[in-house]
């Protein structure tokens, strides 16, 4: 258990100190889009008071509740036997919803009314963060395990 909690709780732990120091980037050093990539990747400044693809915008409480919810669920599986591919999806998922978490808390003037600082521009997608890509790669790595397991 301790080989498994340790590995979870380090890709959480990552995934959240990451994402909280490239959006501390983000908002000091990127004032208008700048293509690194041009047609391809841009780092452009946004915030959603929403949730993925601006959804439920103004939505902070509900939001944030749901992600407390996500940061315990997910917590909770690392602490149960599981392959450790697993284990690092579980940890991800907590960290990058630890990460938005932190934006709604600390950004706004109420609890969970804070905006989350999105930065990176693909085309014809929304600006995400990094946050949201530890989710997303997270739920990947799960979709395989659970795959793999059939």
């Amino acid at each position: 258990m301790t080989r498994r909690l340790l590995v979870g709780l380090g890709a959480a732990i990552g995934a959240l100190a990451v994402d909280q120091a490239t959006k501390a980037l983000a908002v000091v050093f990127i004032s208008r889009p700048r293509p690194i990539i041009p047609g391809v990747l841009t780092f452009t400044y946004a915030e959603n008071t929403g949730a993925s693809f601006s959804l439920f915008q103004g939505a902070g409480t509900l939001l944030g509740l749901a992600a407390i919810a996500a940061v315990a669920l997910t917590v909770g599986a690392i602490l149960r036997p599981r392959p450790i591919g697993e284990v690092v999806g579980f940890g991800l998922i907590a960290g990058g919803a630890a990460g938005n978490l932190v934006d709604r808390i600390l950004r706004g003037p109420g609890v969970f009314d804070g905006p989350v600082v999105d930065w990176i521009q693909l085309p014809n997608f929304p600006v995400f963060n990094l946050a949201d890509t530890a989710i997303t790669v997270g739920v990947g790595l799960l979709m395989i395990a659970a795959w793999r397991t059939r």
